[in-house]
């Protein structure tokens, strides 16, 4: 299965694929990340929650952690979000992408000064052109399904417009 095909599509292959092997923890975390990206924002936190169980050493881990921090920013559960993005900066420091998703759920919590040195070493740490503007990261949006637009909106954009992030 192409790991492009983020929409959904792959779903059932991935559903056919776990219930062969229970504890294929890869195949568990695609089945949840999939789930989010199709829209079923609230399967994909279980699905990641079982890979940690399953396999709390590995090293994809950051991932998980991460999944689950950005379904809990979606849902605007702010605190749960920052939490888990903590962990997935600590299980991959140079990650550009979690620090610009700490930058967004700090300035949401309305902890401005965190929220702008997150975004500063997400810029720091992703090269010049990295997080300069609101219009830059939708043009390379992941996110598809018709039902992520608004929640996207309301909570990711929206927390790093408060960080500092310019629309263009």
């Amino acid at each position: 299965m192409p790991i492009a095909a983020l929409d959904g599509s792959a779903i059932p292959e991935y559903e056919r694929t776990v219930a062969l092997d229970r504890n294929w923890v890869n195949a568990i975390a695609a089945l949840g990340l999939r789930k989010f990206h199709a829209g079923a924002i609230e399967q994909a936190i279980p699905a990641q929650e079982q890979a940690i169980r399953l396999s709390p050493g590995d090293p994809g881990i950051g991932f998980w952690y991460f999944r689950i921090g950005e379904a809990h920013l979606l849902e605007s559960h702010i605190d749960d979000a920052i939490l888990w993005f903590e962990k997935a900066k600590h299980a991959f420091p140079a990650w550009t992408g979690v620090r610009g998703y700490l930058a967004s759920a700090y300035a949401l919590k309305g902890d401005n000064e965190q929220a702008a040195a997150e975004l500063a070493e997400a810029r720091k740490l992703g090269g010049e052109s990295s997080w300069q503007s609101i219009a830059r990261l939708k043009a390379n949006s992941r996110y598809e399904a018709p039902t992520m637009g608004a929640l996207v909106e309301a909570t990711f954009y929206a927390g790093l417009r408060k960080a500092g992030v310019p629309e263009e």
